[in-house]
């Protein structure tokens, strides 16, 4: 039996983990999984060893009181890795853990894939020697990080992006709002903080003062959407008593196809957002210690990916100070009161969504895993 270690530290990887390991079963029925992930890895059978919340930290403060459980964690799947004699591992995405975990496979003789590659092209390039040291191959989701691996010598190669296969819309805009009842003349608009407790923190309290601001000028619906990594008892804490903000749960993307606006942190949210057609405005926001230490690292104009990915600001970002209730309603405002000016975002939304052109990110990932575990014959 093939075994294949797998760490996921994010939500949107443990989802991208499971689509792999599904469509690899398919090459090899018989192949194990075992690592970090969540519920989605879970449901395809792979065995959870950590759950993926182990991970999902952010900030100077949370890295350091987890540093002891993160250094348990290394030093357990290294040792399950041995003791399992996997043929391979997957490391997707987290690189301040998996670019800690792939020094200790590489010395132990471990293949390693890297799905979905760190932002070295915004920041923190150095991680790049550690990649060409550590790494066999990068499995890319942007066109335009080929380039940069091709320049510094290192294997990789473009699957396409996991999201095209895997946003699925199953209700129309009017039976969506039916389901929930939710007014069908009204502009609807989607909230979606982050999905991890820190993110939460920051920006549930100024995007709630920004709904205030937003519905003394115009009617509108609001949905919060709960990343599934959030508990529920977390998350309503920063809701007022007696607030009309509803919070949803499931039907995520049906949520989001059948709003006319989303507040979304910056993140795999905003190619959602760009993906399903949905014109979008961007935020985030640090403690100011940590935004201090890294604002001179930073070496990209936009935060977004969506216009990262289009070399020119698509979507408004409120990076930080300007991350601001006032801010925010007057940008949301902005693009509800001109359709000229979410047709021209929908535009370049479409435009992005043929530059992914039509890879399947599952099926060319685990054909490259494959290949790794079942080298062809030399000679």
């Amino acid at each position: 039996m093939t075994s294949i270690l797998i760490v996921a530290g994010e939500n949107s990887g443990d989802k991208y983990g499971a689509d792999l390991i599904r469509a690899y079963r398919r090459l090899d029925p018989t192949a194990s999984f075992f690592g970090v992930g969540g519920k989605d890895m879970a449901e395809v059978g792979a065995e959870i060893i950590f759950p993926l919340n182990q991970l999902n930290i952010i900030g100077v403060t949370e890295a350091v009181f987890s540093w002891r459980r993160v250094m348990k964690m290394l030093r357990r799947l290294a040792k399950e890795a041995a003791a399992r004699q996997i043929r391979a591992a997957v490391l997707i995405d987290s690189p301040d853990f998996n670019l800690r975990l792939a020094p200790r496979l590489h010395r132990e003789g471990v293949p390693v894939l890297y799905y979905i590659s760190p932002t070295i092209w915004a920041w923190r390039q150095r991680r790049l020697q550690t990649i060409r040291r550590t790494v066999t191959k990068m499995l890319l989701i942007f066109p335009f990080e080929k380039e940069i691996y091709d320049s510094h010598q290192i294997p990789a190669v473009y699957v396409g992006h996991p999201l095209l296969e895997r946003i699925k819309v199953n209700l129309d805009r009017n039976t969506f709002r039916q389901k929930y009842n939710l007014p069908l003349a009204e502009p609807l608009i989607t909230l979606l903080p982050g999905s991890r407790p820190a993110e939460i923190r920051y920006h549930l309290p100024i995007l709630i003062k920004s709904i205030d601001i937003i519905r003394n000028r115009a009617k509108a619906t609001f949905l919060l959407l709960k990343a599934e990594t959030i508990e529920t008892d977390f998350i309503q804490q920063f809701i007022p008593k007696g607030s009309r903000l509803q919070l949803l749960e499931q039907d995520k993307y049906e949520a989001m196809a059948a709003s006319d606006l989303s507040l979304a942190a910056c993140g795999t949210a905003n190619m959602e957002a760009c993906l399903l057609g949905t014109p979008l405005v961007a935020f985030y926001k640090l403690s100011p210690l940590v935004f201090y230490l890294g604002r001179n690292l930073v070496k990209i104009k936009h935060y977004s990916i969506v216009n990262i990915l289009a070399r020119k600001q698509v979507v408004p970002e409120l990076i930080q100070s300007r991350m601001t209730p006032a801010n925010i309603a007057e940008e949301a405002l902005s693009l509800l009161a001109s359709p000229e000016k979410a047709a021209a975002m929908k535009k370049e939304f479409n435009r992005l969504r043929q530059l992914l052109g039509e890879e399947r990110a599952p099926l060319k990932a685990a054909l490259e895993l494959y290949n790794l575990v079942n080298p062809p014959p030399s000679g």
